[in-house]
């Protein structure tokens, strides 16, 4: 072996190795900038392509999406939503915006970036009208609410795909005094039934919210500038693509509920007449008439919500009856609960499960027919019962958060129908 030559090769290697070495991470480094070049230009491309969609969607808002109003009401006039706003009642007589099809897929955070609205003229509310906050001698704060929440007429998760339009949402003008079992609750649920049908239906949907605002209202007497509390509150939205023209509205007392969101369901017609305000009214009446005077709830549901039914009206009971929400009341008492069988299900040990009013996991009531009991029916009660109104006679018990009843034999069963013509 030559020991010199392999000296000199083991020199070279030596010394020309950190020089290559060198010239590798100044590239790997140059590369890396590029990259971090070309990310900020996505991201401010992205960012410029959501502003000019939040553009088109307030030309469409402005166009045809803002109800009837008089040259003398002041409205404020925001990219991402557009409201009425009442000086009277310190707070909008309604608030319109665009639910995009753009909310599918990852969101921004709520920005919390609550704070009065500038375009205001007379001055919108402000923090003080719901809580006062102080600060502790060691920087933390205390809360001193007026028993409402700042309700938000047009949520902010509505604009979850567009962070400046979010923030838009948390202008003190499009907040109304709200229960906070109301807010958290069936407020909640509604503003998500009306998402969940724009994901699922990849359809843009106008919305306009507002509370009913009267002369008799209450006002919230701690706030600074003495808002009002609605009694109920409104919701329409129209799906209005060519191939749909469909609406509905919703109006809701300011309380805490256990009913679904689909018991409060109207017509847009209904709110109108309550309200005085012709929504949609750049539109023809011909269009207005095709979707704003029925309402079809199943066109609304989800697919997996379709069979969902509202819970028997109080009005509508057989006699000595109660529908599945009041069922609540009636844990560990004898009691007749009619509703809807939208759900049967046999389990592997041959028992029943009959879901009432809602498909699990949110049905509100719900009974057992044990496999020890099919001799005691003439039947099969996943056949015969399924879609079918029924009451139910038993004992009302409380199993997994829910109303239920163990049903031993078909004459604990009776037709909805035939306890109808009985009370007659």
């Amino acid at each position: 072996m030559n020991y010199k030559y392999s000296a000199i090769v083991f020199l070279i290697f030596f010394f020309t190795f950190p020089i290559k070495a060198q010239d590798y991470k100044g590239k790997i480094k140059k590369l890396e900038t590029e990259i971090i070049k070309l990310e900020t230009k996505k991201d401010s491309l992205n960012s410029a392509v959501k502003n000019l969609k939040l553009s088109i969607l307030h030309d469409k808002l402005e166009k045809i999406g803002l109800p009837k109003y008089e040259k003398d009401v002041e409205i404020v006039n925001h990219p991402a939503l557009i409201l009425s706003y009442n000086e009277k009642h310190e707070q909008a007589n309604w608030v319109a915006h665009i639910i995009s099809k753009e909310i599918s897929g990852k969101g921004f955070s709520r920005t919390n970036d609550f704070r009065p609205d500038p375009l205001v003229k007379t001055g919108s509310t402000e923090e003080k009208d719901f809580f006062i906050k102080t600060m502790n001698p060691d920087s933390t704060f205390n809360y001193d609410g007026f028993g409402y929440d700042r309700g938000h007429l047009a949520p902010s998760a509505d604009f979850r795909w567009n962070k400046d339009a979010m923030s838009e949402s948390y202008f003190y003008s499009n907040m109304s005094p709200q229960l906070p079992e109301f807010n958290r609750g069936i407020w909640a649920s509604t503003e998500s039934f009306l998402r969940e049908y724009v994901a699922e239906n990849n359809h843009d949907l106008y919305v306009v919210t507002g509370g009913i605002l009267t002369d008799d209202l209450l006002k919230s007497e701690r706030s600074i500038h003495k808002v009002s509390i609605p009694k109920y509150f409104y919701k329409i939205a129209a799906d209005l693509e060519e191939d749909t023209l469909e609406g509905i509205a919703f109006i809701i007392p300011n309380k805490g509920s256990d009913y679904p969101v689909i018991s409060f369901a109207v017509p847009i017609d209904s709110v109108e007449k309550i309200t005085n305000i012709n929504f949609f009214a750049s539109l023809p009446d011909s269009v207005q008439d095709k979707f704003e005077k029925t309402v079809d709830i199943k066109h609304w549901q989800t697919k997996n919500r379709k069979n969902n039914h509202k819970p028997i009206n109080r009005n509508k009971l057989p006699k000595d009856a109660i529908n599945t929400v009041m069922a609540r009341s009636y844990y560990d008492n004898k009691a007749k609960v009619c509703g809807t069988v939208v759900e049967v299900h046999e389990t592997k040990t041959g028992n029943y499960f009959l879901n009432f009013d809602q498909d699990f996991p949110e049905q509100l009531f719900w009974c057992t027919v044990w496999k020890d009991n099919i001799v005691n029916f003439s039947y099969n009660p996943e056949k015969y019962l399924i879609n079918k109104k029924i009451c139910v006679n038993g004992t009302v018990k409380k199993k997994y958060g829910k109303p239920s009843m163990s049903i031993y034999n078909e004459k604990q069963i009776t037709l909805y129908t035939d306890e109808m013509m009985m009370k007659k």
